[in-house]
């Protein structure tokens, strides 16, 4: 049993190693405008096909998990460059708005957008699911950590029905 315990505990510790990589795979594809697509569908794939592949850990966690700070940056520059383009006073206009306003962080490009839409522009609002996922791990898989998890628990339970029976035969027969 603790043979398969450490066994499994290794091999648990290797998943959740290798989506870290996976993760920063992701990360370095959004930075460099890679393959950001592609890299997320590795990532998926793995988290749902093994166990302790958590992205997100302990009570301060970011929900969602991966957030692709660059692609957002990338849709919001091409929002502003819809702006500009022949509509750089109502840009100025509702940047000036909005620092009147108290708002912070991403609710400063919300204002933005809402100011322009309401003046006449027409803009879409970028969509969370964008650039914001949330992968869940699987409870079990069929890999190494699983089946060593398994053997483990096999062991245990043999060992818990085995003790009192070889108790009992020391002690009547």
């Amino acid at each position: 049993m603790i043979v398969f315990g450490v066994m499994s505990l290794v091999n648990l510790r290797h998943n959740n190693e290798h989506m870290v990589r996976l993760r920063d795979a992701v990360y370095t594809a959004d930075k460099n405008n890679g393959d950001v697509e592609g890299t997320l569908r590795t990532l998926r794939q793995y988290v749902y096909s093994h166990m302790n592949t958590s992205l997100s850990s302990g009570p301060n966690a970011v929900h969602p998990p991966i957030q692709l700070k660059y692609t957002y940056e990338r849709l919001q520059q091409a929002q502003q460059n819809i702006l500009g383009q022949g509509n750089s006073a109502l840009y100025n206009e509702a940047q000036t708005y909005c620092d009147g306003q108290t708002v912070i962080g991403s609710e400063v490009i919300t204002c933005i957008q809402n100011y322009a839409t309401s003046h006449g522009a027409n803009l879409t609002p970028i969509p969370d699911g964008l650039y914001k996922f949330d992968f869940t791990s699987a409870k079990w898989s069929p890999d190494a950590a699983g089946w060593s998890l398994v053997a483990a628990a096999l062991a245990l339970l043999a060992f818990l029905v085995s003790a009192p029976y070889h108790w009992w035969a020391k002690k009547y027969l």
